[in-house]
């Protein structure tokens, strides 16, 4: 899906890591939410709260996902999911475009 109807967007950037990873949060009519986001290059740990599935817009990358000790690469076109309550790291090859949603 290229585009987004009927979303309200919050004004106020997440952004993390110094400013290398920014995101804006879209709140659905059902109640879902999404993150659009920018990734420069570098390698930064998460924590989720959710389920997450993330699916890569445009960019490289590595992925550490939890209770792997193998990197999987990842490019634009590419999900991945991680689970919730859980520890993930990416290490970002080149600048990454990507949309993350929450899975309840």
């Amino acid at each position: 899906m290229p585009e987004f109807i009927n979303v309200s967007v919050v004004k106020k950037a997440n952004v993390y890591f110094g400013g290398n990873v920014t995101s804006r949060t879209l709140k659905f009519t059902d109640g879902s939410m999404k993150t659009l986001g920018f990734m420069l290059p570098g390698e930064y740990t998460f924590n989720t709260a959710d389920k997450e599935i993330m699916e890569i817009l445009d960019g490289d990358l590595e992925v550490l996902l939890p209770d792997s000790d193998q990197w999987q690469a990842i490019k634009g076109g590419e999900t991945f999911n991680v689970p919730a309550n859980a520890k993930f790291t990416v290490k970002i090859n080149a600048p990454t475009d990507y949309c993350c949603s929450f899975v309840k």
